[in-house]
C-alpha cells in the first residue's frame, strides 16, 4: 500500500461523481477509477461515488479492501460484456462514459438483465476478495482453511486455498448494504436484488473445486498437493447466463402475513433458491429506446453463417445487414527449426464481415 497522502485528483472525482446509478449497484461506478488510484486516507472514502453510509464506514475501517472492490467493479463490466457479446443485449447498460448521468433504465426496472448484473456483481466482488487473500494483496486475511476430510492416497492438502469464506462475508456486507436501507426503492425490487445477489454467491460456492499440483520423479505424479480454488470468473458468468436465459418472472403479493416474490405463472410453488427472478419484461433490444434502456443493434457486427443469437437474422431483427471487408495481417508459412524455435512470415488476408442495418 502506497503512503502518498494527496487527495484524489479533480479529474478523477469528476469522472466518478457523475455516475449516479441504480440503488444496489452504485459501487460499479468505481470501474471508472484509473489504475493509479489508491485509497490511502479515510477522507478519500467520502469522495467515492455511490457509497451508502455502511459502505463508507467499511471503506474507512478497511481502506486496503477498497482497492480490491475497485478491481471487482472493473471485472464486472469486462466479464458482463464478454459473456453477452453474442446477444442483442450486450451489457450495454453498464457500458457508459464517465460523464453520463446514470445507468440505462433497464437496470432500474427489475428486468432479467438487472437480475444477471446483480448476481454477477455479488459473485464477482466475493470472488475478487477471495483471490486477493490468496495472492497476499490483503493483510487482514490469508489462505482458506484446510479441508477437514482426509484426502485419497497419493493426495495431500497444501498450497494456498482461495479464502471464499472471507470473500463471501465481506463481499455481501458491502454489496448488499444499499438494498437493506429503508429508503432505497420499492420493497419488491429490493427483494428481487437481494435474491439474485444470493444466487450469484451460491454459484460462486459451487465453483470452489479441488486443484492439484503433481510431484514425483520424472513427472511421475506420485504425489499430488491439492487445495480448494475458485473457477475462473468467466465460467461463473456462463453459469449465471444459463440462469438468465431460464429466469422466472415473479410478482410481489401477500403470502401469509407478509408480501413475498412468487412465480407469476406458476405461483403454486415458492421461488427456488437457485433461480434468477425478474419483475418486468425486457424490451427486444432491436431498436433504440432510451426510455426502456435499449441501444438497439444497428451497426452491431453479426455472423452470417451462425444459427445462434449472433446470427445476422437474429441480431439484426430482420432488418438486413451490410457487408464490408477488412484487411488483417496474420502469421503464415511457419517453419519449425531444430532445435527449438519457429519462424513465420506475415501475410495479408481480406476477410468479409457484416453489420446490422
Amino acid at each position: 500500500m502506497r503512503s502518498s497522502s494527496h487527495a484524489l485528483p479533480l479529474g478523477v472525482l469528476t469522472a466518478l461523481l457523475l455516475s449516479q446509478l441504480c440503488s444496489g449497484i452504485k459501487w460499479l461506478a468505481l470501474s471508472h477509477a484509473p489504475a493509479s488510484l489508491h485509497i490511502n486516507q479515510t477522507q478519500n472514502c467520502k469522495l467515492l461515488p455511490g457509497l451508502v453510509s455502511s459502505q463508507a464506514q467499511l471503506c474507512r475501517s478497511n481502506m486496503e479492501l477498497m482497492q480490491t472492490i475497485i478491481q471487482a467493479a472493473r471485472e464486472v463490466k469486462k466479464t458482463c460484456q464478454k459473456t453477452f457479446a453474442d446477444m442483442r443485449w450486450n451489457c450495454s447498460s453498464i457500458d457508459i462514459p464517465a460523464n453520463t448521468p446514470k445507468y440505462r433504465p433497464d437496470l432500474d426496472r427489475g428486468t432479467r438483465e438487472a437480475a444477471f448484473v446483480y448476481a454477477l456483481s455479488a459473485a464477482t466482488i466475493s470472488h475478487t476478495i477471495a483471490r486477493a487473500c490468496t495472492s497476499g494483496d490483503l493483510r487482514f486475511c490469508s489462505c482458506g482453511p484446510i479441508p477437514a476430510e482426509i484426502p485419497e492416497p497419493g493426495y495431500r492438502w497444501g498450497g494456498c486455498a482461495d479464502n471464499l469464506q472471507y470473500g463471501l462475508i465481506m463481499g455481501s456486507k458491502f454489496s448488499d448494504a444499499p438494498m437493506k436501507l429503508k429508503r432505497s426503492g420499492s420493497h419488491a425490487n429490493k427483494l428481487m436484488h437481494l435474491h439474485n445477489s444470493e444466487v450469484g454467491r451460491q454459484v460462486l460456492r459451487e465453483a470452489l473445486v479441488m486443484k492439484c499440483k503433481c510431484h514425483g520423479v520424472s513427472g511421475s505424479c506420485s504425489v499430488r498437493t491439492c487445495w480448494r480454488g475458485l473457477q475462473d470468473l468467466r465460467d461463473i458468468a456462463m453459469d449465471l447466463k444459463t440462469k438468465y436465459l431460464s429466469a422466472t418472472k415473479v410478482v410481489h403479493r401477500p403470502m401469509g402475513t407478509r408480501k413475498q416474490l412468487v412465480p407469476k405463472d406458476i405461483d403454486i410453488r415458492p421461488v427456488r433458491e437457485n433461480e434468477l427472478v425478474y419483475l418486468q419484461s425486457s424490451p427486444d433490444f432491436c431498436t433504440k429506446n432510451e426510455k426502456q434502456g435499449s441501444v438497439g443493434t444497428q451497426d452491431r457486427q453479426c455472423n452470417k453463417t451462425s444459427v445462434g443469437s449472433d446470427s445476422c437474422d437474429l441480431m439484426c431483427c430482420g432488418r438486413g445487414y451490410n457487408p464490408y471487408t477488412e484487411k488483417l495481417v496474420e502469421r503464415c508459412h511457419c517453419k519449425y527449426h531444430w532445435c527449438c524455435y519457429v519462424t513465420c512470415k506475415k501475410c495479408e488476408v481480406i476477410v468479409e464481415k457484416y453489420v446490422c442495418k
